[in-house]
């Protein structure tokens, strides 16, 4: 949705907000690490709305191409971190993971009572963790706070990032995975 009118209001009681938090929850499970149930998941169909109509998904693949694009071994080309987009000199490709970027997104989180699960070991401005953000706003009816997260956070740095994921990644998931993290996020 483009024109702000046609965004839900706090005051909506009609599920959009519900809709909009299981889509961002979606999407958040979606750029983490591979499991086992989000392999099964996607190869019973139920990921069709955001990755398409794949043949199948092969779990030692798709974790193997997790680990190429996000991880590295040798720096990732694609780090899935906020301040890697933003924090950056202006003649480096990638900027510090650990930047000002971080650092604000931990304010939101804070502002919010959101803490990291005990088991999440990943940096506050990974984009599974603001997309999990994202979702508990609009899951609270916050869509005020969530279009200013959006526009201060995930909207400045996201399409570099599923520009770069869409150049790079060798797996069908991957590619329509940014591409509908776009289309929710961007447009």
């Amino acid at each position: 949705m483009s024109d702000t009118t046609d965004r839900p209001t706090t005051d909506s009681v009609d599920g959009l907000e519900s809709d909009l938090a299981a889509t961002y929850a979606v999407l958040a499970v979606c750029w983490r690490e591979p499991s086992d149930r989000l392999v099964a998941v996607a190869n019973e169909g139920e990921l069709t709305p955001v990755v398409g109509d794949l043949d199948g998904v092969d779990p030692d693949d798709l974790r193997v191409e997790y680990t190429r694009l996000f991880i590295g071994p040798a720096g990732p080309p694609c780090p899935p971190y906020e301040s890697v987009y933003r924090d950056g000199e202006d003649d480096a490709e990638f900027g510090p993971v650990e930047g000002p970027s971080t650092v604000a997104v931990r304010r939101w989180y804070r502002a919010f009572g959101v803490h990291p699960a005990p088991e999440y070991s990943d940096l506050p401005d990974h984009i599974a963790a603001e997309l999990e953000f994202a979702a508990a706003l609009a899951d609270e009816g916050r869509v005020d706070r969530l279009e200013q997260f959006l526009d201060e956070h995930l909207r400045v740095w996201a399409d570099t990032f599923l520009d770069r994921v869409e150049a790079e990644t060798c797996e069908g998931f991957y590619a329509a995975l940014a591409r509908t993290t776009r289309e929710v996020l961007l447009e």
